[in-house]
């Protein structure tokens, strides 16, 4: 329905310009053209028969700025390519780039100017069709896909593909720079991750992308089976990213057909150079996986703020099921569940019963009940420093067992 929509906005377009059209994605494919065929050149035929700019067309047209230009570019004839002079105008939404519509001049006498002059009243008809082509072929061109590839490359530390993106304008040139991971935490998001990958890291892509254009502090995005990373500026604030979130939701309902589970979002300290962006990635990575296990509401998890799932997360750090006589016995004891939450939740709040009674809808004499037994099972007293730190980091662990894997691609 949308690449018909397509198409009859780019033969509407023609027939009010009153010239033949062509409109390309970033790779120089062919996306639709119209059927005015007045004064076709060599080079547009050709390109409606391959599909494809040729190479010596592409470099003619790219030596005029239109990979830069944010305004319509207005490309000479060339003879010896058999072209006549042609308007590019770059298709932008929001600032990222999802085409290039091709005004071809009618004849070596019919100036760039008068179509220039011409573009201003069909601006909103140009706006829309940009709007549609980020709907249809941006995550999916070939282009872009590259592109995340050599990013999440360089996220798991790969030497060619951080060299690579030391020439990405996104980087603009230096850092730092902060890494955000995104995670939806549903069965039916994972199942599809396992089933098919290739369809979910599409899904994924898709939905990064839609949710952080036009958001200023994200400056590239890129999907996974099973999650989105983004490049961000180190200024990125929390509102920024929770906005992100909030619009993943929105794609997921949308694209996937379905409503969509609770994402998660960790966020890396700053990496000054792009050699450091496979710590900063680790560093999402596990400020996500704290979110998952341990979740703090209203907060987007940042690494600095994960505590203990810092060292939790640290390489190599193998959490063992059983590692404390303690907590082993009072698990044991703890049946009905009714033990363990409260001294959680007790450590988390500082001690203070009573935040613990009205988290937990208990009268404060319930908690104090709770603590005697908790002491009698295991002879000793849990707020006592090295018992409570003992404790404390053992309930964390339990929760770190849990916490969700992410595919490395």
């Amino acid at each position: 329905m949308q690449n018909q929509q397509i198409e009859d906005l780019v033969e509407s377009l023609a027939q009010t310009l009153g010239r033949g059209l062509s409109l390309e994605d970033p790779d120089g494919v062919l996306l639709a053209y119209s059927s005015h065929q007045t004064s076709a050149d060599r080079v547009r035929v050709n390109f409606l028969l391959s599909k494809k700019v040729p190479a010596d067309v592409s470099e003619w047209q790219l030596r005029h700025g239109i990979a830069q230009a944010v305004r319509p570019v207005a490309v000479p004839a060339n003879e010896g390519l058999g072209m006549l002079g042609r308007v590019c105008v770059p298709l932008l939404v929001r600032g990222f780039r999802v085409g290039y519509l091709w005004v071809q001049q009618l004849s070596n006498e019919d100036p760039a100017p008068g179509i220039l002059a011409a573009l201003p009243a069909i601006r909103p008809t140009i706006d829309r069709l940009a709007e549609l082509l980020l709907e249809t072929d941006t995550a999916s061109s070939q282009r872009r896909a590259q592109r995340e590839a050599t990013f999440l490359a360089a996220c798991h530390g790969v030497a060619a593909a951080v060299e690579d993106l030391r020439g990405w304008r996104e980087l603009g040139g230096h850092g730092p720079w902060r890494v955000a991971l995104v995670h939806e935490l549903s069965e039916v998001s994972a199942r599809a991750g396992r089933e098919d990958p290739l369809e979910a890291a599409l899904l994924q892509r898709t939905i990064a992308l839609q949710a952080t254009v036009g958001v200023e502090p994200v400056l590239f995005s890129a999907g996974a089976s099973t999650h989105s990373v983004l490049l961000c500026e180190a200024r990125v604030g929390r509102s920024a990213l929770q906005h992100v979130v909030d619009r993943c939701r929105s794609e997921v309902a949308k694209r996937a057909g379905r409503p969509a589970g609770r994402f998660v979002l960790g966020l890396s300290e700053p990496a000054a150079d792009p050699r450091d962006l496979a710590d900063a990635f680790r560093q999402a990575v596990h400020a996500a996986q704290a979110d998952a296990v341990d979740p703090q509401p209203g907060k987007v998890s940042a690494f600095a703020d994960i505590g203990v799932y810092q060292f939790l997360g640290a390489a190599g750090w193998q959490v063992p099921a059983h590692g404390s006589v303690r907590f082993d016995e009072l698990c044991e004891a703890d049946r009905l569940g009714e033990l363990l939450p409260v001294l959680e939740l007790l450590y988390d709040k500082n001690g203070s019963v009573q935040d613990v009674a009205a988290q937990l809808h208990l009268h404060r004499s319930s908690v104090y009940n709770r603590l005697t037994r908790i002491r009698s099972i295991i002879g000793a007293d849990p707020l006592a420093g090295t018992v409570r730190l003992e404790l404390h980091l053992a309930l964390k662990a339990r929760r770190w067992r849990s916490r969700p894997r992410f595919e490395q691609s």
